[in-house]
């Protein structure tokens, strides 16, 4: 048998709707693209050509000067003492907060208890809180614990802004495990922990990388946290690129702006690129059901 033809409207439907997304990413990486070869200009190509138009040669020297030298008010350190802050307290503040709330999840979905609905809905108000209101007592919380102005203080800080999140994810995906499951391992012996840890937890994979990219996009690019309770040495990538940025001087440095602004962002960037299909498939598998 030989396949049919397709019909012209079918042909013309899909190549509309092929046009219509190619359109929407040209608009939406535009702005990538203009600080791409903004970058790579040196300040008389930028001042002689178009703020599209591609670099002569690639000039690496805003790339470094961003990195190294570049002043962030008086310091002239770049965003290199900025970026590993954001690496220790992004990593530790992503893993706490994942375990965490998967746990909560675990114990809220196949371990309830009188009253767990009501905590659940009680916890989901973190979802929706608005961030600002909770400045004034965490910062009195960083100081009694002594973790003011400082990395554990932003860790301690981020782990319980996304734990409502965090908790939501793994809570709905684990009410679509069977609860038999659990029922016939405690039959079998397996206590809490050897139920989590060896039948429930390996089942997470999609719902872990949801809350992994999640997390990690979240504290990365956070800028209220790291601006109200960083101290000097503690300051994030999102800090040291508004204070690099906002730094004055006898001619603005357009190229160096934008390559610091690239470095800030290609840690998320590279995450979506190299996982963003697990992400996509996490919520697909039952981040979003409950």
């Amino acid at each position: 048998m030989t396949a049919k033809p397709l019909a012209f409207g079918h042909i013309a439907s899909r190549v509309a709707i092929h046009a219509v997304l190619l359109l929407a990413a040209a608009f939406f990486l535009l702005p990538l693209y203009a600080m791409l070869v903004t970058a790579f200009k040196d300040a008389e190509q930028i001042r002689s050509t178009s703020l599209l138009a591609l670099p002569a040669t690639l000039d690496w020297s805003a790339w470094k000067t961003a990195w190294s030298s570049a002043c962030t008010g008086v310091d002239c350190q770049g965003l290199q003492p900025f970026f590993w802050n954001s690496v220790v307290m992004t990593v530790p503040a992503v893993l706490i907060s994942t375990v965490w709330g998967a746990l909560n999840g675990y114990v809220l979905s196949l371990w309830k208890f009188r009253g767990s609905d009501v905590l659940f809905g009680l916890l989901l108000f973190g979802v929706f809180m608005p961030f600002q209101v909770v400045l004034l007592p965490m910062s009195q919380v960083l100081g009694w614990l002594g973790l003011s102005s400082s990395i554990a203080g932003l860790v301690l800080v981020h782990c319980l802004a996304g734990l409502a999140g965090t908790t939501l994810f793994f809570r709905n995906y684990y009410s679509a495990i069977p609860a038999e499951l659990v029922h016939a391992a405690r039959m079998d012996g397996a206590g809490f922990w050897q139920i989590f840890w060896r039948i429930v937890f390996p089942l997470s994979t999609p719902i872990v990388m949801v809350t992994l990219i999640w997390q990690f996009t979240n504290i990365w690019n956070d800028f209220l946290f790291g601006v109200v309770f960083s101290g000097t040495d503690s300051k994030p990538v999102t800090v040291g690129l508004n204070n690099l940025a906002n730094t004055s001087s006898s001619v603005k440095a357009y190229n160096v702006d934008m390559a610091a602004a690239i470095i800030a962002g290609l840690p998320t960037m590279v995450i979506y690129v190299l996982a963003g299909k697990f992400f996509v498939r996490g919520l697909t598998a039952g981040a979003v059901k409950g």
